[in-house]
This record gives structure tokens, sequence and C-alpha cells, in this order.
């Protein structure tokens, strides 16, 4: 392997991400399973077999020669190891091994023919951590030099490095922080009892109360229609992720993020509608009242209509269901107490927070960042890139490429 010095690496990279934009522009790479008119040449699908009970889908780069280190990319929803494309090759230019699964439940990969009344256990959070353990490991790494989430992998990529930092040697976590593990209730033995507590109002109630009632994105993900409304929506599929991509981009003009001063109702529904919805509303008709003009759409270069086509075409073929599984698991006490077992540990390896400067995906929850801080022993910072709203690694992928790249081979 080739290390570049930092003064060679930032020079290339200068020239490397404007290499990498006309290469996805380059039709016809038959080494892919989806996306070949927009996925660089210099990337390859793989099909995993025997990957913690299924097959997974991984896309990877970096692949040609032996015994590099590797770079584990996971994505959110609703996304796939597509969403990687533009940052894959700069990585692998810098001598990495890049993989960026498909999710359990997403994509190519197994889990997306899962149902609403099937079990939930194949999805909690650390069968999920077990999915990359054995996707490395079939892949012939002991270990991986980055481990980076974005959205929902921010979490999956968090409990990687908390809970095996043998092998998931630094971390970076993208526009959803981190808290940690929650604590388990400390010294109860030896206090007198105490009357039993009246339970607070939820905050879904608190929500339903408001002049105008809402509704917090996550709740209406664990409901039965979620999957079908976003599946078959009135506008389509595609025009469906068109408003969703685009309501949570740094297109939109309306996301100007702020902190939150509590996690309250009232404060919660200072958010945007997609993420504090109408009550009434399902998730395709709330983002259909920001639908991009035709004119928004042809000026949308990190996401063009041939990149959605990706999207809109695995996910009209699996619907969502093998997604929105994990954001049930919470909700389940015999599958979120399991994490209970890392009560009080911390991530250990060095880690890192990036996201968009206009997404709201940070300040979703107040105090979130502050948890994340005290949770990561060798924090290096929070980096809010100009320009980008939540999708930051398809909206600005030079800036996250030449970040991830100084932060693993520092």
């Amino acid at each position: 392997m080739t290390t570049l010095t930092r003064r060679e690496l930032l020079t290339s990279m200068a020239a490397a991400p404007l290499a990498s934009w006309a290469i996805a522009q380059t039709p016809n790479n038959p080494d892919v399973a989806y996306g070949n008119t927009t996925i660089p040449r210099g990337i390859r699908s793989r099909l995993v077999t025997g990957v913690n009970g299924i097959i997974m889908h991984a896309l990877e780069a970096g692949f040609e020669t032996a015994n590099r280190p590797a770079v584990l990319l996971i994505h959110g929803f609703p996304e796939l190891g597509y969403s990687w494309r533009h940052v894959m090759l700069p990585l692998a230019n810098a001598g990495y091994h890049v993989i960026a699964p498909d999710q359990r439940g997403y994509g190519r990969s197994g889990g997306t023919d899962v149902t609403f009344d099937q079990d939930l256990a194949p999805f909690s959070t650390l069968n999920r951590v077990r999915d990359m353990m054995a996707l490395i490991n079939a892949l012939g790494h002991r270990s991986v030099a980055m481990v980076v989430g974005h959205d929902f992998g921010s979490p999956v990529s968090g409990w990687c490095a908390l809970t095996r930092p043998d092998v998931f040697r630094s971390v970076v976590m993208m526009s959803a922080p981190f808290g940690g593990p929650a604590p388990l209730p400390f010294n109860t033995a030896n206090e007198p009892p105490k009357p039993a507590a009246v339970p607070a109002p939820s905050l879904d109630d608190e929500l339903e109360k408001l002049p105008q009632p809402r509704k917090h994105y996550q709740t209406y993900y664990t409901t039965r229609e979620a999957n079908e409304n976003m599946w078959h929506p009135p506008q389509g599929i595609h025009n469906f992720l068109r408003a969703y991509y685009h309501a949570k981009s740094a297109d939109w003009a309306a996301n100007k993020p702020f902190p939150l001063a509590s996690n309250t109702a009232t404060e919660m529904a200072k958010l945007p509608k997609y993420y504090v919805m109408d009550l009434a509303k399902g998730m395709a008709e709330q983002v259909a009242i920001d639908m991009p003009s035709a004119q928004e759409i042809a000026n949308c270069k990190w996401l063009t209509d041939e990149e959605l086509k990706v999207y809109a075409s695995e996910y009209g073929r699996n619907g969502f269901q093998g997604g929105l599984q994990s954001y049930r698991v919470g909700r389940v006490p015999r599958l979120s107490a399991e994490t209970q077992l890392f009560a009080g540990r911390t991530i250990d390896v060095p880690s890192l927070f990036v996201s968009g400067k206009r997404d709201w995906g940070v300040y979703q929850r107040a105090g979130s960042l502050d948890n994340m801080k005290r949770s990561c022993t060798k924090f290096e910072g929070v980096e809010l890139i100009d320009g980008a709203g939540h999708w930051v690694q398809q909206e600005k992928a030079p800036q996250v490429a030449e970040r991830l790249i100084r932060f693993v081979q520092r």
C-alpha cells in the first residue's frame, strides 16, 4: 500500500472528487447489481453468502490489491449502500478496501421480504453489529480501520465501536448523534423504597394535544400502515422519494436548524413536519407539500433523476418494511434491553461527528450532541459542512471524502 503525505493527499483530493463525479456520469458499469449507469467504474457489487444467516449485497472499491486496510460504510433510511457511491473511489485511491453494504432489509440483501407481523429479533441493534462483523470476516478482514455510519447507520456504527473496539478501530457518525447505552438503575437496594411515580404523559400524547395535532415520524414508522403509505403513495414512489430527499436537503430553503431548548411537545413542534408530522397525514402526504418544482429537480446535481431511479427501483421492488423494522425494535423491551449489557461503556476509539450545516437531524433531540461527547473518550469534534443538509455524503461528496481520509489516516 502506498501511503501519501498530507500534502500529497490534499493535492490528489483536490482533483480526485472532480474525476469521480465525471466517472459517475460514464454509462454502463457492468460490475454492479444496480445503478450501472450512475455508479463509477472501479466499484463492483458482491453478494456474500453466510452473513449472519442472510446473503448480503455490498459495493466494493479498492478490491484489486490484497491486504489493504478496510473501511466500512453503513447507510441509513431510506437509503442503500448506493448512497456512498461518490466517496468510495477517493477512499480507495487513498489505499483502502472500501465496503458499503445494503443493510439487512434493504436493497439486494436478505430480510427485504419481511412482513409487519414477523419476528423483530433479526433487526435488533446487536444483531446488526453481528451482521457487520460477519460481513467483514467473510471478506477477509479481522478489523476495519474506520467504520462510518449515516442516519440510522450512525447508531449502528456507534454500537460497532462501543462493543468491539478491537475490530472497529475508529468511527465516524454522521447526521444522527449517538448517545451511548442507557444507564442501569444504581444503588437502589441501599435506598429506602420510593412511592410509585405517576407516569408522565408520553411525548406522543402531548404532541396529539397541541393546537395543531402532531406526531413524531419515528412513532409513525412503527405503525402497520407506514410501509404501504410509502411503498404505494398517491404520487408514485419516484415522486415520493424525490420530495422526501428534497425536503431534508440543503435545497429546501426552510431548513435552518437550531438547538431545541428541551424535548417537550411544544419544542418538538418547531421541527420540520418531515420529523414531527401532522397527525392526520402519512409521510407520503406530508412530503408531497414540499415537492420540488421541475426547475429545482433539473438543478439538483447531487441526486439526478437517473440516480433517484435506483432508489425508486429498489424500494419499488421491496417496499420499506425491512428498514422500518429497526424503528420498531426500540419499542420492544426484550430487544432494547439487550444493550443494557453495555451500560456504562464508552466509545474508546478515535471518533468524529460529521453532518450538513442545514441538517435538522443534528438537533432533533435536545441534548443529543452533549450525550455523544460524553459517550466518546477520544472525540475529535463536530464538523458541519456548508451547503449540505441531511444527505451530506451525497450533497457534498468531495468534502466528506476528504474529511474521512484525513481522519482515518491520522
